[in-house]
């Protein structure tokens, strides 16, 4: 009989052990490389659902990772609610995995008379670490009938002179403390559907902790939009400091300018003149007289001219120079080559709409504003004093927030190099008398 009982537990143990097994292709068969595909959603979008009760469904058609992890930094969502975007709500989201499933609620519970947007984003991944790559936007209602209106726009870096690429945008109502978010694309688009008419201020969110909210030290814009049935808007995004820029230091070009740093970018449409900045030698104080007070990029223009007229003078004076009459033109417009099928197969997209990743439009969005800077180069009438330090004020410097500061930094010019050993020089021979 005992032996009997232990080959029917161990019979047991077999068939619990197969009934675990994991999951797989078929052996021999091709790999599955499809990425998991949304094969239901409740409510469907379009909906109009005002006693909706439980979580909203968004169901697969296999199994997918439950993507577990730690919360972000900063308190944002943790695991499968990275790829989750649900407005208008106030507080956290609920998302649950369950298995080719998952559920997703407010924790305040669903609001009625709201407009609901769902946004699923790229980077649900199945057990066999297929991604999926595309998103899906998911509308319905709790009471009233989905609207039409749309608005749509363009965020930007203003100092760093880029896109907002997967900024967070948050479209609050004038009347309302919770808004409508998104997220741009790799070129800084964004795109609102279905959302009431009205008075927004919209957001633009350097959301570099993914946290869906807007840090201190996080870039951002904002503006005020009013909305009818279509509107668009352009967000220039950038650090707002509550104090002024400070000095960061002092570095020497040449004997008569120098380089002033600040700890932030200053408002470049602010002209800096030299009745702003005083230039004092040390350790007496004496006054230096400033001829130019320059950004670094109209410094950097006036060198590269000064530059070539002083080359074409000198080429000019070069009598020994003579023509290359032998250099023919071997640019692709010199040899009459027509363009590259490249060239010719990258137009716009239909309608005018720039293609995906064209970044033209965003060269010529940034092209409207000036571009800022923290540091300006100062020009003064006589050479610095070799070895010599120079204290340096600039007043009155407006931030790109509007907030004035006062910037100091000391100068220090360096010691000249001693003069190169002429090695030419013949040795005298120490063994002759």
């Amino acid at each position: 009989m005992r032996l009997i009982a232990v080959a029917l537990a161990a019979l047991a143990g077999g068939g619990g052990g197969l009934a675990c097994a994991n999951l797989g292709d078929p052996p021999g068969g091709p790999p599955d490389t499809t990425p998991p595909v949304v094969v239901e959603v409740r409510p469907e979008s379009g909906a109009v659902v005002p006693d909706l009760k439980g979580a909203a469904v968004i169901r697969f058609d296999d199994v997918i990772d439950e993507m577990a992890g730690s919360p972000a930094a900063g308190g944002g969502p943790a695991g499968l609610g990275r790829y989750v975007l649900l407005s208008p709500v106030a507080g956290a989201v609920k998302v649950g995995w369950h298995r080719s499933s998952i559920s997703i609620e407010p924790k305040e519970g669903w609001k009625p008379g709201r407009v609901y947007h769902l946004h699923l984003l790229p980077g649900i991944v199945d057990l066999r670490r297929n991604v999926r790559k595309q998103g899906l936007t998911i509308i319905f209602s709790t009471g009233p009938t989905i609207p039409t209106a749309s608005l749509a726009g363009t965020a930007v870096l203003w100092v760093e002179q880029r896109a907002l690429a997967q900024g967070l945008i948050r479209a609050v109502p004038l009347a309302d403390t919770v808004g409508y978010l998104a997220l741009t694309d790799s070129v800084g688009r964004f795109r609102l559907d279905a959302i009431p008419p009205g008075r927004y201020i919209v957001y633009a969110i350097s959301d570099n902790n993914n946290n869906r909210q807007r840090d201190r030290r996080e870039p951002f814009d904002s503006g005020l939009v009013t909305l009818d049935t279509t509107a668009s808007v352009a967000l220039w995004a950038f650090v707002h400091d509550t104090v002024g820029p400070r000095g960061r230091g002092a570095d020497p070009i040449d004997s008569l300018a120098f380089r002033v740093n600040f700890t932030q970018a200053f408002d470049p449409r602010a002209r800096i003149d030299t009745s702003r900045v005083r230039v004092v030698a040390l350790p007496d104080s004496t006054p230096v007289a400033i001829t130019a007070v320059l950004t670094q990029a109209v410094y950097d223009s006036l060198s590269a001219r000064e530059r070539a007229v002083a080359d074409s003078l000198r080429r000019a004076a070069d009598t020994t120079a003579k023509r290359d009459t032998t250099h023919r033109d071997t640019t692709v417009a010199g040899r009459g080559v027509p363009p590259s099928a490249a060239a010719r197969r990258a137009p716009a997209a239909a309608g005018g709409t720039p293609a995906p990743g064209d970044t033209s439009a965003i060269k010529k969005l940034l092209a409207q504003r000036p571009v800022p800077t923290d540091r300006i180069v100062i020009r003064v009438a006589k050479p610095l004093t070799p070895s010599g330090r120079y204290f340096v004020r600039v007043r009155s410097l407006r931030n790109l927030n509007g907030v004035e500061g006062e910037a100091q930094a000391v100068l220090s010019v360096p010691k000249p190099p001693p003069p190169a050993r002429d090695t030419t020089r013949v040795r005298r021979d120490s063994t002759k008398p």
